[in-house]
């Protein structure tokens, strides 16, 4: 079983807990639940499979069951956090404390520099445009932004990018791509990625300044249901692939783009019980 802070998921750690000790010995979720001091059999089946959430109390029950001290003590606790909190900043603090107590003890998350990541637009925007100027200084990389950027930042960010992995640099202000995209886990991806869909929205809204043959926006307001929506998604999803198939065969790039597809309500629900 890996280090419990190479987990960003407190209900895979229980299940991969609950798993390797069945394979040593006879152990059931009714022994697990009764060693943790619950009194439902069944109650850590039902927390790992996301139908329970665990209480202040269950989590130190839960970690002290599974053998937990010390700094894994800690990093449960804030793994926990981070898994439950609906709040995004409490949930966002959580998992810079989980990432804290890894880095203070060694361990690499892959999704800790994902997550620094999409910090900011500098990440993403010069991991593309870096690559298409071998040679040029950071100064003069920072002139090819439209959003206003000095080269100290230019050169802090791709210090990052090149740390991070992100990018390899082959010799002085010349780099190249790691790898052609860049994944983490699914819920520590959607947590990353909202303050660059806030920056890029800003960015974008600035856009509308620039050249008509430069820039392209379009919208509709509309009426829809659930299953029009979910329909509308799918389209999207779709649209946005053979977009990134076109991208990535393009043999003479130039410039740096962001696409942003978006699609949002602009009301509430209206009930369906119209005297309501």
């Amino acid at each position: 079983m890996k280090p419990i802070i190479e987990y960003s998921n407190f209900r895979q750690y229980m299940r991969d807990f609950y798993e390797e000790r069945k394979l040593r010995h006879v152990f059931s979720w009714r022994e697990f639940s009764k060693i943790a001091g619950f009194t439902s059999s069944s109650y850590m089946k039902v927390v790992c499979d996301g139908k329970s959430n665990l209480s202040r109390i269950g989590v130190e029950r839960t970690g002290q069951a599974m053998g937990l001290v010390g700094f894994e003590m800690d990093y449960f606790r804030a793994m926990v956090k981070f898994g439950q909190e609906t709040d995004e900043v409490k949930k966002k603090a959580a998992y810079k404390e989980m990432l804290s107590i890894a880095s203070i003890h060694k361990v690499r998350i892959i999704e800790g520099e994902l997550f620094k990541f999409y910090e900011t637009w500098k990440n993403p925007v010069l991991r593309e445009l870096a690559p298409l100027m071998p040679g040029a200084t950071p100064g003069e990389i920072a002139k090819m932004c439209y959003t206003e950027i000095s080269a100290n930042d230019v050169k802090q960010t791709l210090d990052f990018l090149t740390k991070a992995g992100f990018i390899k640099k082959i010799s002085e202000n010349t780099y190249i791509q790691s790898e052609t995209s860049i994944t983490g886990s699914p819920e520590a991806t959607r947590l990353a990625i909202r303050d660059m869909h806030r920056e890029m929205a800003k960015i974008a809204a600035n856009s509308l300044d620039l050249a008509k043959t430069e820039r392209n926006f379009s919208g509709v307001t509309m009426g829809i249901s659930k299953d029009s929506y979910e329909q509308i998604v799918k389209e999207l999803d779709e649209c946005r692939r053979k977009i990134i198939s076109i991208a990535a065969g393009d043999k003479n790039i130039n410039q740096v783009y962001r696409l942003n597809l978006q699609l949002f309500p602009l009301t509430r629900k209206i009930k369906e019980n119209g005297n309501e």
